[in-house]
């Protein structure tokens, strides 16, 4: 057992030094309705909601002398329970990442596993009961702080509740992956440690996290804390707590090692087996089923001083970074005072595409939200499609009567192009040819003012030559939306040679409104995103057509760490939305992408693949299968070849890109990727990536980034 009393944490306390924004441990003595006393520690930064409470090392050390001088009066009959909450809207949004990063050392990395456990561990060992007022954002750090406590209550408003840090590339590490399971079960505790953070970080909102078990009770913000004072209070006096999920004799048994099995099965068939931080926190909720806490919070040592020091956190510090600060202040966007003021949208089209985009813009900025199609009907399903959308937003909650009713009458739907006459912002959502978008383009441009921003969502095509027949062609921009348009956060903005200040500006607010992260981008065919995904794609094609069996060519992109393999986001984006970009980037640049003319032919079957339960691509559908004969090769590429062709040809794309100015810096391009292709955090975007595995020096003999971005352990 680890004696956490006998160990020497000035290094990691040294290491923060002053860069530390302290998070204080404010102690004040409560009298409760029956006369006890209650030390309640308040922990506070200082600083504004924008600025959350944060746990380093010198704010553990801190904590941990304010819970030893209560520990001393409790023991004295001074103080009857301890209470610990945080500043307005926040309890703690976990440890202080920019200090872990700075860890030179196993040892070190050890060391702020072990002061977390000593500190927050505490709280379960103070003389008297322990209660955690979770009263608002409470992540990695900050709900171990709960989950260490004796008693949880949870404020019904809190913006979030989760264990993260598996998304980051390591495990909850103070206490989550032992204590968790043992009070909410080993299926509770696998979706808040593994499945959400492998769903783009998925939080738990306040009843939600009381439902699973993780709160004791939940009390609305008016009176939170006076609530909970009083629940805690009455807890003392002998109130009874109930914890329906907490798991028995019988579940440790039986349930336990079934659904640890399931999981781990689960794990390989979607991320595959290069991620180490999901199968790191499956083997210590595994082992959470027996053996004492003390064991548990060594296994967490030991775990997190492993992963800390690797390639993969270092990658997910690097795209942590990118997406926290990089995303939040876009590179070239101009001052957003010069954006045009947008009261009225338009939409061109009223499709799958348009009906998104109406939905979006209503629900985002509030204003008037207008759609025309070619004929009324058209129109009239539109319509129709985004009112349903806002009865179901209303159905789970998201939305009350009033809003929705609101929502509602926001929009509307014409087949005169004379109604778009006021609006500030129009985008189209039109079919991808550069023909039929300069035709409707053209049309309203008759009818709008001078000055009213045009938006093309084209994914490939030249915003310019777009642009090219209207009379204003500086005020249209490129806003490059991903699927599904409600989930996906990037806008690649588009920016041609002729687009000015205020369009680019009010593109930049608007993208805000909505609550996207804009990246800036040069008229360059594919822009980001899709053009390094028509090279994965292509690649993956070359290797289908040279004989090589479909099932294989997807594993053989698993190192990529993807979300998906290439075939299976083929089959999601659309096989000729997917042919139509092959063809585009081919016919820009032939020497470099592959698109094969059968393509078209698998694009014009209803199936083309089969799919096993979690989606995979097991083959081809029998018509597919006919499709094909005649056309595959018999020298299939073995799966080393396929990955090294799509490593050396992604890094070729990207130094091309910078060198050709699509964007500022490589981090422009990592950050499109993590946001706008899912792109694994552990691998930091690709350039991290094609650094760490050779690539860059394969094909340009240097690295994007010097030194490379690697691990302690590697350094």
């Amino acid at each position: 057992m680890t004696d956490y009393e006998k160990i020497d944490f000035s290094p990691v306390v040294a290491l923060a030094g002053e860069d530390e924004v302290v998070t204080h441990s404010v102690l004040r003595e409560v009298r409760l309705p029956s006369g006890k006393v209650m030390a309640l520690i308040t922990l506070d930064n200082g600083r504004d909601h924008n600025r959350p409470n944060t746990l380093g090392p010198v704010t553990l050390t801190e904590l941990g002398e304010t819970l030893a001088s209560v520990k001393a009066r409790a023991a004295s009959g001074e103080v009857h329970a301890v209470g610990i909450t945080g500043k307005q809207y926040i309890l703690a949004a976990g440890a202080d990442l920019s200090d872990i990063s700075k860890v030179q050392s196993k040892e070190q990395a050890r060391l702020i596993a072990q002061l977390g456990h000593k500190v927050i561990g505490s709280l379960s060992d103070l003389g008297v009961p322990s209660f955690a007022f979770v009263n608002g954002l409470a992540l990695g750090g900050g709900l171990e702080i709960a989950l260490n406590s004796t008693y949880r209550t949870v404020d019904a408003s809190a913006a979030a509740v989760a264990l993260p840090e598996v998304f980051l590339g390591i495990i909850p590490g103070w206490g989550g992956a032992y204590l968790l399971p043992n009070l909410i079960g080993i299926e509770n505790a696998l979706e808040v440690v593994i499945s959400n953070p492998l769903k783009q970080n998925r939080m738990l909102k306040p009843q939600q996290a009381f439902e699973l078990g993780i709160f004791d009770a939940i009390f609305p913000a008016a009176n939170y804390l006076e609530n909970s004072l009083a629940w805690a209070d009455a807890v003392l006096g002998g109130k009874k707590v109930e914890r329906k999920n907490e798991p028995g004799k019988l579940e440790r048994l039986t349930k336990w090692p079934i659904a640890i099995k399931m999981a781990r099965g689960m794990l390989e068939s979607k991320i595959g087996t290069v991620p180490k931080s999901p199968y790191a926190a499956l083997d210590l909720l595994d082992k959470a089923k027996s053996g004492t806490k003390a064991e548990g919070f060594a296994r967490e040592d030991e775990a997190l001083s492993e992963l800390v020091t690797g390639d993969q956190f270092a990658a997910s510090m690097y795209a942590f970074d990118l997406v926290q600060k990089r995303a939040k202040r876009p590179v070239g966007a101009p001052d957003k005072a010069l954006a045009k003021k947008v009261t009225k949208v338009g939409i061109i089209g009223a499709g799958l595409m348009a009906s998104q985009f109406a939905l979006l813009f209503v629900r985002k900025l509030r204003v008037p939200v207008l759609i025309t199609d070619i004929d009324r009907a058209r129109v009239d399903k539109g319509v129709a499609y985004i009112n349903d959308e806002i009865g179901k937003l209303e159905a789970k909650g998201r939305l009350d009567a009033d809003g929705a009713n609101q929502l509602r009458g926001l929009i509307h739907g014409t087949v005169d192009k004379s109604d778009y006459a006021d609006c500030d912002f129009v985008i189209e959502a039109v079919f991808e040819e550069v023909g039929v978008k300069q035709q409707v383009f053209g049309e309203i441009e008759k009818f709008i003012a001078d000055d009213a921003i045009l938006a093309t969502n084209t994914s490939s095509l030249s915003v310019e030559e777009i642009g090219a027949k209207l009379t204003h062609p500086e005020r249209l921009v490129g806003f490059h939306f991903f699927n599904p348009v409600a989930v996906m956060p990037l806008i690649e903005i588009v920016k041609t040679p002729g687009t000015n200040e205020q369009t680019l500006s009010t593109a930049f607010v608007v993208a805000k409104g909505l609550g996207k992260n804009a990246v800036l981008t040069a008229d360059a065919p594919g822009f980001v995103v899709n053009r390094l995904l028509a090279k994965v794609m292509g690649e993956a094609a070359r290797a289908v057509y040279e004989g090589t069996p479909v099932a294989e060519v997807e594993k053989a992109f698993g190192p990529l760490g993807l979300p998906m393999g290439p075939f299976q986001l083929i089959d999601l984006v659309g096989w000729k939305v997917a042919a139509h970009v092959q063809d585009t980037m081919v016919r820009h640049f032939p020497d470099r992408f592959y698109a094969n003319e059968n393509f078209h032919a698998l694009a014009e079957l209803d199936q083309v693949v089969e799919k096993d339960k979690g989606g995979r691509v097991t083959g081809w559908t029998k018509a597919a299968e006919k499709a094909l004969k005649g056309h595959v090769g018999t020298a299939p590429a073995s799966s080393e070849t396929i990955l090294r062709r799509v490593q050396d040809g992604l890094t070729q794309e990207i130094r091309l890109m910078l060198d050709e100015d699509v964007v500022p810096e490589v981090e422009d391009i990592d950050l499109c990727l993590i946001l706008g292709a899912g792109w694994p955090f552990i691998d930091g975007g690709a350039s991290v990536y094609l650094d760490r595995e050779g690539a860059s020096e394969r094909v340009f003999d240097g690295t994007f980034h010097t030194p490379p971005i690697r691990g302690i352990a590697h350094s």
